[in-house]
């Protein structure tokens, strides 16, 4: 009986190790991104009281650097190409920004440099507290994109306090985690509401079972960024507005950043 209980805390014990080791890898992922840019594309689907789908919005739109920061350029709307006077816009928006950024002081950009790390550490910080917050077991072990990976269980921790706005969903939130053997970077990511949460200045709350899905994908080297985020849930905005939604973004054509300020095509 006593082995047993031994096997089973450093089983579990384990679990929690490889989910340390996968945040601290993404923290770096996180860091890195900064110097690429990627493209993405948004369907997000709106429901009504019946059930079906009231409206449908699609987007796509590529992420550049500019001078250390990132810059959202919109490249389709609704499935199409932006018009020719919708692109001109965009490129007269980038162009004002670039010339913005070429008249600031040293000073200046020291200080909008820091001040964009710093939200972006904060961003993610609360994501170190996830082995704090859960009790993890590794239920198998699987391949995913030919990777192969450990599952990895994690239901919330009785008696854990958040010890930050950030990180207090956490408690309502179960999920399951895929790490890949080799380099402990996270394949997939599925979790689930267990209770009501709310976020964002506008008081979003999304009711039980609200579903997530996160993939991502080894870019280069030991280089793993996001590849596909899912999300389907039923909540409100705000007191009054019922809210009904699924929404998927998928990122690809990573590379790493060159000077270009001129809006290309994108390729489909």
């Amino acid at each position: 009986m006593a082995a047993a209980s031994l096997a089973t805390g450093l089983a579990a014990e384990d679990a929690r190790e490889i989910v340390r080791k996968s945040v601290e890898r993404d923290q770096t992922n996180w860091l890195r991104m900064k110097d690429y840019t990627w493209v993405a594309r948004s369907t997000e689907r709106h429901f009504g009281s019946d059930g079906k789908v009231k409206s449908t919005e699609r987007s796509a739109w590529e992420t550049v650097m500019l001078d250390g920061e990132p810059y959202r350029r919109m490249l389709e709307r609704n499935g199409q190409p932006l018009p020719p006077a919708e692109q001109k816009k965009q490129q007269d928006k980038l162009d004002k920004s670039v010339a913005k950024l070429a008249h600031e002081t040293p000073e200046e950009k020291r200080r909008r440099l820091a001040d964009y790390e710093m939200r972006r550490r904060k961003e993610r910080a609360f994501l170190h507290q996830i082995p704090d917050a859960y009790d993890f077991r590794i239920e198998g072990e699987a391949q995913v994109d030919g990777h192969d990976a450990w599952v990895i269980a994690g239901t919330p921790k009785a008696g854990y306090h958040a010890r930050d706005r950030d990180a207090k969903p956490l408690p309502k939130i179960r999920g399951k985690l895929w790490v890949d053997k080799s380099s402990y970077q996270w394949v997939r990511l599925e979790a689930e509401t267990t209770e009501t949460i709310a976020f964002g200045l506008f008081l979003v709350r999304l009711n039980p079972g609200a579903r997530l899905v996160f993939e991502q994908t080894r870019v280069a080297g030991d280089l793993w960024l996001p590849k596909r985020m899912y999300m389907k849930g039923a909540g409100r905005l705000g007191l009054i507005l019922r809210i009904a939604i699924d929404q998927e973004i998928t990122w690809s054509n990573y590379r790493r950043f060159q000077v270009d300020s001129k809006i290309v095509p994108l390729e489909r």
